[in-house]
């Protein structure tokens, strides 16, 4: 069975953002002039995705505006004779069938993929976190997909990152024995939430991507609350593993954390460095920057 279903957690409060959130989802801060929920959105649409998923909560009221149409404003722009701009209106209203499913208590990311189950039904399906923006000559999420088709098995995508940094993450550990035929495939053995530098079993940080078969559900139903109160993903799949083969891909692209700051201002530097309309006109003012 082909992955045609892809869950979009947009709950969180956005607090890192404050006060640019306070009135409006962190979601839909923009990344050059597209919300960062789009890119999310494009990315699952390339790698194949049709139906969309969006999980959200109280104030999330912009995300279903965005990804609705406007008749008002596409009226207005037919009437200016702007043509192109029209069509990148509709186009992201027809991009995907999207469902919402409201997550009314914060209870963490496994709970609120658990809030998607009805909607998912037993099939494979994506996890995608916006807040992750993936550069990539092919999606994230579809070099993911390929991984699945091949194994019929999930797959996290995963990145290396300094030993130091491992506290940030969960953290893979690779089964170095299992061969796979592909040097950026890795069975998993098993999944650590945030280890210290000491206690990681790698390198190789689970980012927010993941493709995962419907048995997730029942491993998420089980999984007790952790840290915080929060059901954790991590630990749903970590049970998993127990019953069915996980594997962990490194990716091939670029990944930024546009859940902070820096990691969106890098996000939205290198997206519009990489757009033909402006992005020889932005490298020239970079340039001219003195940066001494």
């Amino acid at each position: 069975m082909r992955v045609r279903k892809a869950v979009l957690p947009a709950a969180g409060w956005g607090t890192r953002f404050l006060p640019a959130t306070k009135a409006q989802p962190k979601e839909m801060l923009p990344l050059v002039d597209k919300p960062v929920i789009q890119y999310a959105v494009e990315e699952a649409v390339a790698a194949g995705i049709d139906q969309i998923i969006i999980v959200t909560s109280s104030q999330k009221r912009a995300i279903e505006d965005h990804f609705d149409h406007n008749y008002e404003l596409e009226h207005l722009l037919e009437e200016k004779g702007d043509i192109e701009m029209l069509r990148r209106v509709r186009q992201i209203g027809d991009m995907a069938q999207i469902s919402y499913v409201r997550q009314k208590e914060q209870l963490g990311l496994g709970h609120a993929v658990l809030i998607a189950k009805e909607l998912v039904g037993h099939e494979p399906f994506a996890v995608m976190l916006s807040d992750d923006v993936v550069a990539s000559e092919r999606s994230c999420i579809a070099q993911l997909v390929d991984v699945y088709d091949r194994t019929h098995s999930s797959v996290v995508a995963v990145m290396e990152v300094p030993p130091e940094e491992t506290r940030r993450y969960g953290v893979v550990a690779p089964d170095h024995k299992a061969e796979t035929g592909d040097e950026r495939l890795s069975r998993v053995l098993g999944l650590i939430e945030k280890p210290d530098p000491a206690d990681a079993p790698s390198n190789l940080a689970v980012i927010g991507r993941y493709v995962l078969t419907p048995k997730i559900f029942e491993k998420l139903e089980q999984t007790p609350r952790g840290s915080g109160g929060e059901i954790q993903l991590t630990d749903a799949i970590g049970a998993l593993l127990e019953e069915q083969d996980v594997y962990a891909y490194a990716f091939r692209g670029q990944r930024f954390d546009a859940g902070t700051t820096i990691g969106w201002l890098e996000a939205s530097v290198e997206l519009a460095l990489r757009r033909p309309d402006i992005g020889a006109g932005f490298r020239r003012f970079l340039n001219s920057l003195d940066l001494a």
